[in-house]
């Protein structure tokens, strides 16, 4: 089929150019629901065209599910860079604040695209909905491992009950504006509902 736009494609190294579709996508995810984006709009952005993103992605919920993973894997990975510099010694409580705080910036660099799954339930594809079911038990396991050794029924119910507080007040937040000068409530609120469930941060 003939191309209707006159835009030069770019030519690219695979790498380089998986990473622009990806990057494309990422945009397009982030102002609009997943439905309302089309291949077609991220072949533009990517200067590329439909057919060349299905030689890297197998259709639109592939290229999402995508899109979701490596958001996830960055925002875990910069929590984890910001425990790892904290000096030896912080107590986990103030462990917990550092990811707090980042993925509150995380969530204020793209709180339309971060809120969408919660304001429209079912809305994503499985592929996304799977990242994400995945993405929470790893978190929930890397605030266990920074408790340390515990079994307990009550913690595990404890860290689980924090990711729903977390949802909660985020979208709340989120709905206010994401405005910074709240911020810090949030985040001495999430730590209380994290300390009360627990009831004692070595429990």
């Amino acid at each position: 089929m003939a191309r209707t736009d006159s835009r030069p494609r770019l030519r690219l190294d695979p790498d380089a150019r998986r990473e622009a579709i990806l990057r494309s996508a990422a945009a397009a995810f982030a102002e609009r629901p997943y439905a309302e984006v089309t291949l077609a709009d991220v072949a533009e952005g990517a200067r590329a065209s439909t057919p060349l993103v299905y030689r890297y992605f197998h259709g639109k919920e592939d290229l999402y599910a995508q899109v979701v993973r490596e958001s996830v894997g960055a925002l875990m990975d910069r929590q984890a860079r910001a425990i790892d510099a904290l000096p030896d010694g912080v107590p986990v409580r103030d462990r917990i604040r550092t990811a707090t705080i980042v993925y509150l910036d995380h969530i204020a660099a793209h709180p339309g695209a971060w809120a969408m799954p919660l304001r429209r339930p079912g809305s994503e594809p499985a592929g996304a909905a799977r990242v994400r079911a995945r993405a929470r038990s790893d978190y929930v396991e890397r605030l266990g491992r920074l408790l340390g050794p515990g079994a307990q029924p009550r913690r595990r119910y404890a860290l689980w009950g924090y990711l729903g507080f977390i949802d909660a007040a985020c979208l709340h937040w989120v709905e206010r504006g994401c405005p910074d000068e709240e911020r810090w409530g949030l985040v001495d609120a999430a730590l209380g509902a994290l300390e009360g469930g627990l009831g004692d941060w070595a429990a």
